[in-house]
């Protein structure tokens, strides 16, 4: 079993965030500026060290140092976010200075996060910033073509001489069967047997068009929060909610909308439904910690009691189902700061989530 890491690229300024957020806007402004909403709510997140990165001006000493962590620590490898819109990239300059690092001992793959960017962070779900369109034969291929030099890495994850990529919304993707034939074809053409398509099941749903796909992922917790939780814990958490909005609207208060005691999903978290999951060959997911109001303020949500114990008891269960030989595990995420949801060392938790991968890469 292999521990794959989600990771998000967001922590260097380009010009589309300095012109939709402000000038020198990356992740961390979000989180620097993140306020406590209820008594014992630990904000702001502070990385140890005070280590604000700079994935492009600092890209090579902190690809290195993360790198390096990783192995400590025993994370397998990171499943980086890539930011396609048709021919138009977002963030995708941490990657190209991976790729032309070649000492950075790390494997990774990409997870392409295909979604419109709208102003979600500030309600404005309506107002697009970049929209997602998918193209045709021509725009495919210029994809597989950009993805090519990193497929070719020794270091790009691959399964049966098959690159790894993943989807996180593949079922928005209509024109999958023809796209996929011409990267399985153009594939073929450069000795590789095909691409190994990922599928995740998220907090969306799930592509049903199973014979597209290598396998599928799960990524935590927002599928189990959407479509696996059940039972009365969560009828009081969608009332609770529902009562405060209309607190907040009517009454102008700023009351944090959504709060879930983690340790009422963890029955949920690869429960029964994770065995049908590996009947279709699907990586099962985890997460260490969630709490997404550095980017959404009161309107976000808050998973309380997610100690490095919670963590582990979701890695025994997957490791209690699991037996598969070379299977992976998606956590999400090794630097999701603004969702609160990272493995990376900080000051109130130092290395403890790390700890918990160690102690399991040793045993799985």
């Amino acid at each position: 079993m292999k521990f794959l890491a989600l990771y998000l690229p967001q922590y260097h300024t380009f010009p589309e965030n300095d012109r939709w957020w402000g000038k020198g806007y990356t992740e961390w402004s979000a989180v620097k500026a993140a306020k406590p909403l209820f008594k014992n709510h630990i904000e702001p997140k502070i990385p140890l060290n005070n280590n604000y990165y700079d994935l492009r001006c600092e890209g090579y000493k902190t690809w290195k140092w993360q790198a390096e962590l990783a192995n400590q620590y025993g994370v397998d490898g990171f499943c980086i976010y890539q930011y396609w819109f048709c021919g138009k990239q977002l963030m995708e300059k941490p990657a190209e200075i991976l790729l032309n690092n070649k000492d950075i001992n790390i494997q990774y793959c990409f997870c392409w996060a295909n979604e419109t960017w709208t102003k979600t962070w500030y309600g404005l779900q309506n107002e697009v910033l970049m929209e997602q369109t998918y193209g045709e034969h021509d725009d495919w291929v210029k994809h597989f073509e950009y993805m090519l030099p990193y497929f070719k890495d020794s270091r790009y994850i691959k399964i049966d001489n098959r690159p790894m990529l993943c989807i996180y919304r593949a079922q928005d993707i209509e024109c999958m069967p023809q796209m996929l034939a011409v990267w399985n074809k153009l594939a073929m053409n450069y000795g590789f047997d095909g691409v190994y398509l990922v599928a995740g099941q998220t907090a969306k749903g799930v592509d049903q068009r199973t014979e597209l796909y290598e396998a599928y992922y799960n990524f935590e917790p927002g599928l189990t929060l959407s479509n696996r939780w059940k039972g009365l814990s969560k009828r009081f958490f969608k009332l609770r909610n529902h009562a405060v909005r209309k607190i907040n609207k009517v009454f102008h208060k700023e009351i944090i909308e959504s709060i879930i005691d983690s340790n009422m999903l963890l029955p949920y978290i690869n429960g029964a439904k994770a065995k049908e999951d590996l009947k279709r060959n699907t990586f099962l997911g985890a997460f260490p910690q969630w709490d997404n109001t550095p980017r959404r303020s009161y309107k976000g949500l808050t998973y309380t009691h997610t100690t490095p114990d919670f963590f582990r008891k979701q890695l025994n269960r997957i490791q209690e189902i699991d037996s598969r030989n070379n299977s992976y595990v998606f956590i999400n995420a090794w630097n999701e700061w603004g969702e609160g949801c990272y493995l990376e060392p900080d000051i109130a938790n130092k290395y403890a989530f790390l700890e918990v991968i160690k102690e399991f890469s040793e045993t799985f």
